[in-house]
Protein backbone atom coordinates (compact mmCIF):
# COMPACT_ATOMS: atom_id res chain seq x y z
CA UNK A 1 0.00 0.00 0.00
CA UNK A 2 1.50 3.23 -1.32
CA UNK A 3 2.16 5.65 2.15
CA UNK A 4 1.04 8.90 1.96
CA UNK A 5 2.88 12.14 0.71
CA UNK A 6 4.93 13.72 2.74
CA UNK A 7 3.49 17.12 3.47
CA UNK A 8 4.92 20.40 2.66
CA UNK A 9 7.63 21.56 4.65
CA UNK A 10 6.91 24.72 6.67
CA UNK A 11 8.46 28.22 6.20
CA UNK A 12 10.85 28.78 8.21
CA UNK A 13 10.41 29.81 12.08
CA UNK A 14 11.40 33.53 13.92
CA UNK A 15 14.36 32.89 15.76
CA UNK A 16 12.53 34.89 18.82
CA UNK A 17 9.50 34.03 20.21
CA UNK A 18 6.34 36.90 19.11
CA UNK A 19 4.98 35.58 22.48
CA UNK A 20 8.21 36.98 24.43
CA UNK A 21 8.33 40.59 25.68
CA UNK A 22 11.70 40.49 25.71
CA UNK A 23 13.18 40.65 21.72
CA UNK A 24 16.15 41.14 19.97
CA UNK A 25 17.77 44.49 20.19
CA UNK A 26 19.29 43.84 16.91
CA UNK A 27 15.88 42.29 15.13
CA UNK A 28 15.30 43.53 11.52
CA UNK A 29 11.96 45.36 11.65
CA UNK A 30 10.42 47.57 9.29
CA UNK A 31 11.25 50.18 11.67
CA UNK A 32 14.63 49.86 11.68
CA UNK A 33 14.95 48.89 7.98
CA UNK A 34 12.96 52.03 7.00
CA UNK A 35 15.32 54.31 9.02
CA UNK A 36 18.27 52.49 7.33
CA UNK A 37 16.28 53.63 3.86
CA UNK A 38 15.62 57.30 4.87
CA UNK A 39 19.30 58.10 6.77
CA UNK A 40 21.03 56.53 3.83
CA UNK A 41 19.33 58.22 0.77
CA UNK A 42 19.77 61.78 3.31
CA UNK A 43 23.25 60.24 3.34
CA UNK A 44 23.83 59.70 -0.34
CA UNK A 45 22.17 63.13 -1.24
CA UNK A 46 24.83 65.14 1.36
CA UNK A 47 27.62 63.64 0.11
CA UNK A 48 27.05 64.10 -3.81
CA UNK A 49 26.20 67.85 -2.90
CA UNK A 50 29.28 67.90 -0.75
CA UNK A 51 31.31 66.58 -3.67
CA UNK A 52 29.83 69.32 -6.26
CA UNK A 53 30.29 72.15 -3.73
CA UNK A 54 33.85 71.47 -3.12
CA UNK A 55 34.80 70.88 -6.68
CA UNK A 56 33.03 73.84 -7.76
CA UNK A 57 34.84 75.90 -5.21
CA UNK A 58 38.35 74.32 -6.27
CA UNK A 59 37.67 75.34 -9.82
CA UNK A 60 36.59 78.63 -9.16
CA UNK A 61 39.52 79.02 -6.74
CA UNK A 62 42.27 77.51 -9.15
CA UNK A 63 40.59 79.16 -12.16
CA UNK A 64 43.45 82.16 -12.05
CA UNK A 65 46.48 80.35 -11.61
CA UNK A 66 48.09 83.66 -12.09
CA UNK A 67 48.71 86.36 -9.43
CA UNK A 68 46.29 89.55 -10.17
CA UNK A 69 49.55 91.60 -9.72
CA UNK A 70 52.83 91.44 -10.17
CA UNK A 71 55.91 93.30 -8.09
CA UNK A 72 58.04 95.37 -10.66
CA UNK A 73 61.68 95.96 -9.87
CA UNK A 74 62.48 98.33 -6.62
CA UNK A 75 59.21 97.44 -5.21
CA UNK A 76 58.95 97.43 -1.26
CA UNK A 77 57.64 94.81 0.51
CA UNK A 78 56.43 94.88 3.95
CA UNK A 79 54.72 91.46 5.63
CA UNK A 80 51.43 91.87 7.71
CA UNK A 81 51.82 87.81 8.88
CA UNK A 82 53.37 84.98 8.84
CA UNK A 83 51.39 83.08 6.28
CA UNK A 84 54.02 83.20 3.84
CA UNK A 85 57.30 82.63 5.98
CA UNK A 86 59.54 82.36 2.76
CA UNK A 87 58.83 86.18 2.24
CA UNK A 88 61.42 88.12 3.28
CA UNK A 89 64.01 91.18 3.00
CA UNK A 90 66.17 90.99 -0.09
CA UNK A 91 64.62 89.23 -2.49
CA UNK A 92 64.20 90.10 -6.10
CA UNK A 93 61.24 90.49 -8.19
CA UNK A 94 60.81 87.59 -9.91
CA UNK A 95 62.12 85.83 -6.72
CA UNK A 96 59.48 87.66 -4.43
CA UNK A 97 56.43 86.91 -7.41
CA UNK A 98 57.39 82.85 -7.30
CA UNK A 99 57.28 83.52 -3.41
CA UNK A 100 53.74 84.84 -3.73
CA UNK A 101 52.75 82.85 -5.97
CA UNK A 102 53.56 79.78 -4.08
CA UNK A 103 51.51 81.23 -0.62
CA UNK A 104 48.54 81.94 -2.91
CA UNK A 105 48.53 78.29 -3.75
CA UNK A 106 49.18 77.05 -0.35
CA UNK A 107 46.24 79.59 1.03
CA UNK A 108 44.41 78.04 -1.64
CA UNK A 109 44.39 74.22 -0.40
CA UNK A 110 44.02 75.26 3.10
CA UNK A 111 40.69 76.94 2.45
CA UNK A 112 39.41 74.32 0.58
CA UNK A 113 40.58 71.56 3.13
CA UNK A 114 38.68 74.00 5.52
CA UNK A 115 35.68 73.70 3.89
CA UNK A 116 36.07 69.96 3.38
CA UNK A 117 36.82 69.65 6.93
CA UNK A 118 33.84 71.56 8.24
CA UNK A 119 31.58 70.14 5.82
CA UNK A 120 32.18 66.74 6.89
CA UNK A 121 31.12 67.66 10.09
CA UNK A 122 28.02 69.22 9.07
CA UNK A 123 27.20 66.30 7.02
CA UNK A 124 27.87 63.84 9.99
CA UNK A 125 25.55 66.06 12.57
CA UNK A 126 22.75 66.51 9.93
CA UNK A 127 23.28 62.58 9.51
CA UNK A 128 22.54 61.75 12.72
CA UNK A 129 19.61 64.02 12.87
CA UNK A 130 18.21 62.46 9.73
CA UNK A 131 18.41 58.78 11.00
CA UNK A 132 16.65 60.23 14.60
CA UNK A 133 13.72 61.53 12.82
CA UNK A 134 13.79 58.72 10.46
CA UNK A 135 13.26 56.66 13.19
CA UNK A 136 10.40 58.66 14.52
CA UNK A 137 8.82 59.40 11.08
CA UNK A 138 8.90 55.64 10.53
CA UNK A 139 7.34 54.33 13.89
CA UNK A 140 4.46 57.39 13.12
CA UNK A 141 3.64 55.78 9.73
CA UNK A 142 4.05 52.01 11.03
CA UNK A 143 1.97 52.97 14.16
CA UNK A 144 -1.18 51.05 12.41
CA UNK A 145 0.65 48.04 11.72
CA UNK A 146 1.70 47.99 15.41
CA UNK A 147 -2.38 48.38 16.13
CA UNK A 148 -2.72 45.37 13.55
CA UNK A 149 -0.70 43.43 15.25
CA UNK A 150 -1.77 44.24 18.36
CA UNK A 151 -5.37 43.04 17.71
CA UNK A 152 -4.33 40.05 15.63
CA UNK A 153 -2.64 38.87 18.53
CA UNK A 154 -5.84 39.25 20.84
CA UNK A 155 -7.56 37.61 18.34
CA UNK A 156 -4.81 34.74 18.63
CA UNK A 157 -6.02 34.21 22.26
CA UNK A 158 -9.71 33.59 21.38
CA UNK A 159 -10.86 36.74 21.37
CA UNK A 160 -12.71 36.87 18.21
CA UNK A 161 -15.00 40.21 19.86
CA UNK A 162 -11.83 42.62 18.78
CA UNK A 163 -11.26 44.75 15.99
CA UNK A 164 -8.88 47.33 14.39
CA UNK A 165 -11.41 50.23 13.52
CA UNK A 166 -8.49 52.31 12.30
CA UNK A 167 -9.12 55.73 12.08
CA UNK A 168 -7.45 58.45 9.34
CA UNK A 169 -6.89 59.06 5.68
CA UNK A 170 -8.02 56.15 3.05
CA UNK A 171 -5.11 54.72 2.53
CA UNK A 172 -3.44 51.15 1.71
CA UNK A 173 -2.95 50.84 5.86
CA UNK A 174 -6.57 51.67 6.48
CA UNK A 175 -7.66 49.45 3.50
CA UNK A 176 -5.15 46.65 5.18
CA UNK A 177 -7.61 47.20 8.54
CA UNK A 178 -10.66 47.03 7.13
CA UNK A 179 -9.81 44.11 5.48
CA UNK A 180 -8.97 42.38 8.50
CA UNK A 181 -11.76 43.40 10.41
CA UNK A 182 -13.76 41.92 7.76
CA UNK A 183 -12.31 38.43 8.03
CA UNK A 184 -12.55 38.23 11.80
CA UNK A 185 -16.26 39.44 11.20
CA UNK A 186 -16.22 35.95 8.82
CA UNK A 187 -14.54 34.33 11.42
CA UNK A 188 -16.71 35.16 13.90
CA UNK A 189 -19.83 33.76 12.27
CA UNK A 190 -17.80 30.86 11.39
CA UNK A 191 -16.55 29.91 14.94
CA UNK A 192 -20.12 30.57 15.95
CA UNK A 193 -21.60 28.66 13.38
CA UNK A 194 -19.28 25.39 14.19
CA UNK A 195 -19.82 25.81 18.30
CA UNK A 196 -23.37 25.33 17.41
CA UNK A 197 -23.13 23.09 15.20
CA UNK A 198 -20.91 21.17 17.95
CA UNK A 199 -23.65 21.14 20.41
CA UNK A 200 -26.29 19.97 17.95
CA UNK A 201 -24.51 17.10 16.93
CA UNK A 202 -23.67 15.99 20.54
CA UNK A 203 -27.04 16.21 21.31
CA UNK A 204 -28.21 14.20 18.16
CA UNK A 205 -25.37 11.66 18.51
CA UNK A 206 -25.44 11.25 21.89
CA UNK A 207 -28.81 10.49 22.45
CA UNK A 208 -29.44 7.88 19.98
CA UNK A 209 -26.58 5.81 21.54
CA UNK A 210 -27.48 6.16 24.71
CA UNK A 211 -30.67 4.84 23.97
CA UNK A 212 -28.98 1.88 22.54
CA UNK A 213 -26.84 1.31 25.28
CA UNK A 214 -30.19 1.22 27.59
CA UNK A 215 -31.52 -0.83 25.29
CA UNK A 216 -28.97 -3.57 25.03
CA UNK A 217 -28.24 -3.45 28.63
CA UNK A 218 -32.08 -4.11 29.45
CA UNK A 219 -31.74 -7.00 26.72
CA UNK A 220 -28.65 -8.40 28.81
CA UNK A 221 -30.37 -8.45 32.04
CA UNK A 222 -33.04 -10.82 31.14
CA UNK A 223 -31.79 -14.54 32.65
CA UNK A 224 -34.26 -16.06 30.16
CA UNK A 225 -31.99 -14.70 27.16
CA UNK A 226 -30.35 -17.25 24.99
CA UNK A 227 -26.88 -17.33 25.17
CA UNK A 228 -26.51 -16.70 21.13
CA UNK A 229 -28.44 -13.47 21.82
CA UNK A 230 -26.53 -12.78 25.00
CA UNK A 231 -23.43 -13.00 23.35
CA UNK A 232 -24.64 -10.95 20.06
CA UNK A 233 -25.74 -8.11 22.94
CA UNK A 234 -22.74 -8.28 24.50
CA UNK A 235 -20.69 -7.77 20.91
CA UNK A 236 -23.34 -4.74 20.00
CA UNK A 237 -22.53 -3.46 23.51
CA UNK A 238 -18.77 -2.93 22.84
CA UNK A 239 -19.69 -1.78 19.62
CA UNK A 240 -21.86 1.00 20.97
CA UNK A 241 -19.56 1.87 24.05
CA UNK A 242 -16.52 2.35 21.09
CA UNK A 243 -18.80 4.45 19.02
CA UNK A 244 -20.01 6.83 22.00
CA UNK A 245 -15.79 7.30 22.88
CA UNK A 246 -15.50 8.08 19.04
CA UNK A 247 -18.25 10.67 19.16
CA UNK A 248 -16.56 11.99 22.52
CA UNK A 249 -13.38 11.97 20.83
CA UNK A 250 -14.21 14.25 17.81
CA UNK A 251 -15.99 16.32 19.58
CA UNK A 252 -13.64 17.60 22.02
CA UNK A 253 -11.59 17.77 18.98
CA UNK A 254 -13.56 20.03 17.58
CA UNK A 255 -13.84 22.27 21.02
CA UNK A 256 -9.77 22.17 21.17
CA UNK A 257 -9.43 23.31 17.88
CA UNK A 258 -12.05 25.99 18.48
CA UNK A 259 -9.66 27.35 20.60
CA UNK A 260 -12.98 28.77 22.76
CA UNK A 261 -13.08 28.38 26.23
CA UNK A 262 -12.60 29.87 29.60
CA UNK A 263 -9.23 30.37 30.68
CA UNK A 264 -8.26 30.19 34.71
CA UNK A 265 -5.57 28.92 36.88
CA UNK A 266 -4.94 25.16 36.64
CA UNK A 267 -2.50 23.45 38.53
CA UNK A 268 -0.87 21.10 36.23
CA UNK A 269 -0.21 18.82 39.14
CA UNK A 270 -3.11 18.18 40.12
CA UNK A 271 -4.53 17.67 36.54
CA UNK A 272 -1.70 15.16 36.20
CA UNK A 273 -2.70 13.36 39.41
CA UNK A 274 -6.16 13.11 38.58
CA UNK A 275 -5.73 11.24 35.48
CA UNK A 276 -2.95 9.05 37.15
CA UNK A 277 -6.02 7.85 39.85
CA UNK A 278 -8.37 7.35 36.97
CA UNK A 279 -5.75 5.20 35.17
CA UNK A 280 -4.28 3.30 38.29
CA UNK A 281 -7.01 0.63 38.35
CA UNK A 282 -6.02 -0.29 34.81
CA UNK A 283 -2.48 -0.08 35.41
CA UNK A 284 -2.61 -2.54 38.01
CA UNK A 285 -4.89 -5.08 36.30
CA UNK A 286 -1.93 -4.78 33.66
CA UNK A 287 0.74 -4.87 36.24
CA UNK A 288 1.94 -1.60 35.48
CA UNK A 289 3.45 0.42 38.18
CA UNK A 290 3.40 4.31 37.93
CA UNK A 291 5.98 6.29 39.23
CA UNK A 292 6.72 10.22 39.36
CA UNK A 293 7.05 13.17 41.48
CA UNK A 294 4.88 15.96 40.64
CA UNK A 295 5.67 19.53 41.22
CA UNK A 296 3.23 22.10 41.36
CA UNK A 297 3.26 23.97 38.46
CA UNK A 298 0.16 26.78 37.53
CA UNK A 299 -0.40 27.60 33.94
CA UNK A 300 -3.66 29.68 32.47
CA UNK A 301 -6.29 27.24 30.94
CA UNK A 302 -9.25 24.48 30.92
CA UNK A 303 -9.08 22.40 33.54
CA UNK A 304 -10.93 19.93 31.56
CA UNK A 305 -9.22 19.71 28.55
CA UNK A 306 -5.97 19.96 30.42
CA UNK A 307 -6.97 16.82 32.61
CA UNK A 308 -7.85 15.02 28.85
CA UNK A 309 -4.00 15.72 27.67
CA UNK A 310 -2.43 14.46 31.11
CA UNK A 311 -5.60 11.21 30.55
CA UNK A 312 -4.56 10.33 27.02
CA UNK A 313 -1.14 10.33 27.56
CA UNK A 314 -1.19 8.10 30.83
CA UNK A 315 -3.87 5.93 29.05
CA UNK A 316 -1.36 5.70 26.41
CA UNK A 317 1.51 4.85 28.43
CA UNK A 318 -0.48 1.76 29.98
CA UNK A 319 -2.36 0.21 27.09
CA UNK A 320 0.69 0.35 25.01
CA UNK A 321 3.69 -1.19 27.95
CA UNK A 322 5.25 -4.73 27.82
CA UNK A 323 3.63 -7.49 29.59
CA UNK A 324 5.72 -7.75 32.16
CA UNK A 325 8.18 -5.34 34.66
CA UNK A 326 6.29 -2.35 32.77
CA UNK A 327 6.48 1.35 34.63
CA UNK A 328 4.63 4.64 33.46
CA UNK A 329 6.47 7.77 34.98
CA UNK A 330 4.23 11.32 34.66
CA UNK A 331 6.55 14.31 36.20
CA UNK A 332 5.55 17.33 36.12
CA UNK A 333 7.15 21.11 36.90
CA UNK A 334 8.45 24.61 36.00
CA UNK A 335 11.45 24.95 33.54
CA UNK A 336 12.48 28.64 31.84
CA UNK A 337 8.71 30.30 32.68
CA UNK A 338 6.88 26.90 31.25
CA UNK A 339 4.74 24.26 32.83
CA UNK A 340 6.48 20.74 32.10
CA UNK A 341 4.33 17.20 32.03
CA UNK A 342 6.28 14.37 31.06
CA UNK A 343 5.52 10.83 30.52
CA UNK A 344 7.69 8.46 29.80
CA UNK A 345 6.82 4.43 29.63
CA UNK A 346 8.59 1.06 28.65
CA UNK A 347 6.99 -0.60 25.71
CA UNK A 348 7.93 -1.82 22.18
CA UNK A 349 10.63 0.08 20.42
CA UNK A 350 9.28 2.71 18.36
CA UNK A 351 11.60 3.74 15.23
CA UNK A 352 12.07 7.36 14.98
CA UNK A 353 10.72 7.79 11.56
CA UNK A 354 7.07 6.61 12.38
CA UNK A 355 6.82 8.92 15.43
CA UNK A 356 5.11 12.07 13.10
CA UNK A 357 2.04 9.56 12.35
CA UNK A 358 1.51 9.31 16.09
CA UNK A 359 -0.63 12.69 16.11
CA UNK A 360 -2.79 12.08 13.20
CA UNK A 361 -6.32 10.96 13.56
CA UNK A 362 -6.72 7.58 12.78
CA UNK A 363 -3.24 7.14 12.02
CA UNK A 364 -1.69 3.89 13.61
CA UNK A 365 1.45 2.42 13.37
CA UNK A 366 1.53 -1.58 13.54
CA UNK A 367 -1.67 -3.42 14.48
CA UNK A 368 0.26 -5.15 17.89
CA UNK A 369 0.98 -1.40 19.18
CA UNK A 370 -2.82 0.04 18.63
CA UNK A 371 -5.67 -2.94 18.15
CA UNK A 372 -8.72 -1.85 18.17
CA UNK A 373 -9.42 -2.60 21.81
CA UNK A 374 -7.07 0.25 23.05
CA UNK A 375 -8.83 3.20 21.96
CA UNK A 376 -10.51 5.11 18.67
CA UNK A 377 -6.94 6.49 17.64
CA UNK A 378 -7.91 10.31 18.89
CA UNK A 379 -5.86 10.38 22.04
CA UNK A 380 -2.69 11.95 21.22
CA UNK A 381 -4.03 14.12 18.02
CA UNK A 382 -7.08 15.65 20.91
CA UNK A 383 -3.56 15.88 23.52
CA UNK A 384 -1.65 18.37 20.82
CA UNK A 385 -4.68 19.66 19.98
CA UNK A 386 -5.43 21.06 23.45
CA UNK A 387 -1.57 21.77 24.05
CA UNK A 388 -2.01 23.97 20.87
CA UNK A 389 -4.84 25.97 22.22
CA UNK A 390 -3.26 26.54 25.37
CA UNK A 391 -0.07 28.05 23.32
CA UNK A 392 2.03 25.43 24.37
CA UNK A 393 3.49 21.57 22.67
CA UNK A 394 4.05 18.23 22.66
CA UNK A 395 6.52 16.42 21.22
CA UNK A 396 7.20 12.74 21.31
CA UNK A 397 10.68 10.76 21.33
CA UNK A 398 11.49 7.31 21.49
CA UNK A 399 12.81 5.87 24.92
CA UNK A 400 16.22 3.80 24.60
CA UNK A 401 15.05 0.17 25.34
CA UNK A 402 11.21 0.43 24.18
CA UNK A 403 8.65 3.07 24.86
CA UNK A 404 8.45 6.79 24.61
CA UNK A 405 8.54 10.05 26.05
CA UNK A 406 5.52 12.84 25.99
CA UNK A 407 6.86 16.11 27.19
CA UNK A 408 4.00 18.70 27.20
CA UNK A 409 5.22 22.27 27.67
CA UNK A 410 2.63 25.18 28.16
CA UNK A 411 3.01 28.49 29.07
CA UNK A 412 2.98 29.73 33.02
Amino acid sequence: MASAPAPPSAPPKPTWDPRDPVRPLLRPTIRIRLTLLYGGMFLIAGVLLLSIIYLLAAQALSSGTSLPFKLLPDSKIQRTNDSCPALIRGLSAEQANAVLSSCFAHERQVALDDLLRRSLFALLGLSIIAFAFGYAMAGRVLSPLGRITRTARQVAGSDLSRRIELDGPDDELKELADTFDEMLDRLSRAFTAQQRFVANASHELRTPLAINRTLLEVHLSDPGAPVELQQLGKTLLATNERSEQLVEGLLLLARSDNQTFERKPVDLAEVASRAVDQTRAEAEAKGVEILGERSPAVVQGNGVLLERIALNLVQNAVRYNIAEDGWVRVTTETQHGQAVLVVSNTGPVVPAYEIDSLWEPFRRLREDRTGSDKGVGLGLSIARSVARAHGGRIIAEPREGGGLVMRVTLPL
